[in-house]
């Protein structure tokens, strides 16, 4: 099988690629993962977590933080434009960028791109292949559903971090888990465990 590519831009919502990355190599997938330098910000500013900057430290310390062995992970440097996955002859399964900034998700409608994670994107877009943006958090402005309906015509999958509530989640962990594995299923991957949609509960009462 192809390899997974797991992107994190500077956005508010890293938990999200966390569980995301612990899932994929938990079900033994091969990801490529890559961080801009605003995602690496974020996560030391949000989580106080300081991310190595040698990509051989990162595997280890992303080995750890997800206290997984499972699934191959490699990650990228995120100026690094000339690595493997900026290719369009590199097959992957698919694209989530996870959280997507509104600044990236600009960038990619316009086709410039700047950094490593705008360069895959405008890869997956011209080859066809799945692209899901899960934006930042609300609200949005008109330039922003703009750049969104852009990405969407051009063949991306919009999927916000919203949770649902039909599950019942009883904790923080169990809203995370139900956002990432839903991203994922427009992927066509079932990842975790999740309590799914089985309609309502049926009530039996006397008039």
């Amino acid at each position: 099988m192809h390899p997974f590519l797991l992107a994190v831009s500077g956005a508010s919502g890293q938990p999200l690629a966390e569980r995301a990355l612990q899932l994929l190599l938990a079900a033994g997938a091969e990801v490529d993962f890559v961080i801009s330098r605003g995602g690496i910000a974020v996560w030391q500013a949000e989580q106080k977590i300081n991310i190595p900057g040698n990509l051989i430290d990162q595997e280890s310390f992303w080995r750890q933080r997800t206290n997984c062995n499972g699934g191959i992970l490699r990650c990228h440097r995120w100026n690094d434009q000339a690595a493997t996955i900026a290719s369009g002859s590199y097959k992957t399964r698919g694209m989530i960028i996870l959280p997507c900034s509104m600044g990236t998700v600009g960038r990619i409608a316009s086709g410039v791109a700047l950094d490593l994670i705008e360069r895959c994107a405008d890869v997956h877009l011209k080859e066809g292949r799945p692209l899901v943006i899960s934006p930042r958090e609300m609200p949005w402005n008109l330039v922003h559903l703009r750049n969104l309906t852009t990405l969407a015509e051009a063949g991306a999958r919009i999927a916000p971090p919203i949770p649902a509530w039909y599950q019942q989640p009883k904790t923080l962990d169990d809203m995370v888990d139900f956002i990432v594995i839903r991203i994922f299923d427009s992927l066509g991957l079932e990842l975790g465990n999740l309590k799914r949609w089985e309609g309502p509960v049926r009530i039996n009462y006397k008039p």
